[in-house]
């Protein structure tokens, strides 16, 4: 299992760093058996799994529940859990309280989105001996200030802001930055700037590793296809393959056959 100082020395050593979304027991058991280095329990839980438009709709019940499922299908992978929609923004007690949920539930360690307003709370945290991830550009908690999906970081104003940001998140203690829909260019500045490691999603290939959500790059959905998402499988129509071939045996009798009956 990895920690997070062997994440500094993949990228010190030039080694890059692979993280995979999970929600459940059952991929969980798959990725645990996988060369994917690190497991987050996304807010994107509320998207993929309850089939919300936005992430604000994970609430600290639910990510919880979702982290300790996946907790019991790993043994041998990191686990990082989303802080959810404001937890962080409701006071120190209640930021204190979710983070101790989300840690009891098996998180190894938590992501938390932006940085401006968070500095002294992820300050509190880490002195506390919590691991934290940033997570900057496209913040999706933030999707309706940000007016939709769009890039981040694309003139000299807001690559600035962002760049002050990861240095600001750094200082204040987290072990490496999620950055979320930002020219390639920015995240590679950012990523020479910075000593922690930098896990890119549509950030181009310069970024000390990848993170993509497990549903996504298995194809489960025919009509998600951002620029930056690479399908490794075409999981919508093998599945429904599957689907369509167990129900013909069934209605044409051969299943269960002779063999699989008692």
């Amino acid at each position: 299992m990895k920690t997070v100082q062997e994440f500094s020395s993949m990228k010190l050593a030039g080694k890059k760093i692979s993280v995979a979304t999970c929600y459940d027991h059952w991929s969980a058991l798959i990725l645990d058996e996988s060369d994917v280095d690190a497991v987050l329990v996304g807010d994107s839980a509320a998207m993929v799994m309850h089939g919300f438009d936005t992430t604000i709709n994970a609430e600290l019940e639910m990510m919880s529940y979702h982290v300790a499922a996946v907790k019991r299908g790993l043994r041998n992978k990191f686990l990082i859990a989303d802080l959810p929609f404001l937890a962080h923004k409701k006071g120190l007690a209640f930021l204190t309280n979710a983070v101790d949920t989300l840690m009891k539930a098996g998180a190894q360690a938590v992501k938390l989105e932006g940085a401006e307003g968070n500095i002294e709370s992820i300050k509190h945290l880490v002195s506390a001996g919590v691991p934290i991830m940033g997570h900057l550009g496209l913040t999706p908690q933030s999707i309706h200030q940000l007016g939709g999906n769009k890039l981040q970081g694309n003139d000299a104003s807001s690559s600035e802001r962002i760049l002050k940001d990861a240095q600001s998140l750094e200082e204040a203690g987290c072990f490496a930055i999620v950055l979320e829909m930002v020219p390639a260019t920015l995240a590679k500045t950012i990523t020479e700037t910075l000593a922690i490691p930098t896990i890119g999603i549509g950030a181009g290939n310069h970024t000390s590793g990848q993170v993509l959500v497990l549903q996504d790059l298995l194809g489960c959905s025919k009509d998600f296809n951002p620029k930056f998402l690479r399908k490794y499988l075409d999981g919508f129509s093998l599945i429904k393959s599957a689907l369509n071939a167990y129900s013909a045996d069934v209605k044409e009798q051969k299943f269960p056959s002779e063999k699989e009956s008692y």
